[in-house]
């Protein structure tokens, strides 16, 4: 497969991907799938990691991705390739920028799950009852039982886990679709844009 199409591969691959990070991230505004007051909600959820950097900064890598199998620049110094190369190379700092993006998300997820969901609490004291972050060094992952701290909202600890979760796996792969790119257009760049299956085309006569 040419650069250029294995490019347009790996754009169509971020588009859903983006789009579920997007929608991941709006459903953590309603923790446990209830409507809170704007203050009740996990502090890391307002990071939008889900939103800006899986989401917005993921869909402008995916769609040079996607126009790079249909480039059609006019070339240049008489060489008919030079902006098919150059568009391949340019491609290179979009997957940077995607890479960040989703890296951004990631360790926002990752915090996220690490110090758990924001929920109210009624424990026996004064300190221990209201609306905080019950749990320390993500000591709920392997203690189920601690689950039960979070009294309100219903639900908060599976649906902050479960959401975060599909964040932090969701950017791994997009960074992993992003490095792709990085040495497809390297290659793309270097050889043309179909290097090794169209050996010929840069230099047709």
């Amino acid at each position: 497969m040419c650069s250029g199409g294995f490019a347009k591969c790996l754009g169509i691959s971020l588009m859903p991907l983006a789009i579920v990070c997007v929608l991941c991230n709006i459903l953590l505004f309603f923790p446990g799938g209830k409507v809170v007051d704007s203050e009740h909600i996990t502090e890391k959820v307002w990071f939008m990691g889900g939103i800006l950097g899986s989401g917005v900064l993921m869909i402008f890598p995916a769609l040079v991705f996607l126009g790079l199998k249909n480039n059609d620049c006019c070339g240049c110094c008489g060489n008919e390739s030079c902006g098919r190369r150059f568009a391949m190379l340019s491609s290179i700092l979009f997957a940077a920028v995607g890479v960040l993006g989703a890296g951004y998300s990631v360790i926002v997820s990752s915090v996220a799950i690490n110090q758990g969901p924001l929920c109210f609490v009624n424990g026996t004291g004064v300190n221990e009852t209201g609306w905080m972050y019950p749990f320390s060094e993500g000591n709920y992952l392997s203690d189920k039982s601690l689950w039960s701290k979070c009294e309100e909202p219903a639900g908060v600890v599976s649906w902050h886990l479960s959401l975060f979760s599909v964040l932090l796996v969701m950017g791994i792969i997009q960074i992993a679709l992003c490095a792709v790119q990085v040495i497809n257009g390297l290659m793309g760049a270097l050889c043309g844009d179909c290097c090794g299956c169209c050996g010929g085309s840069d230099g047709a006569v």
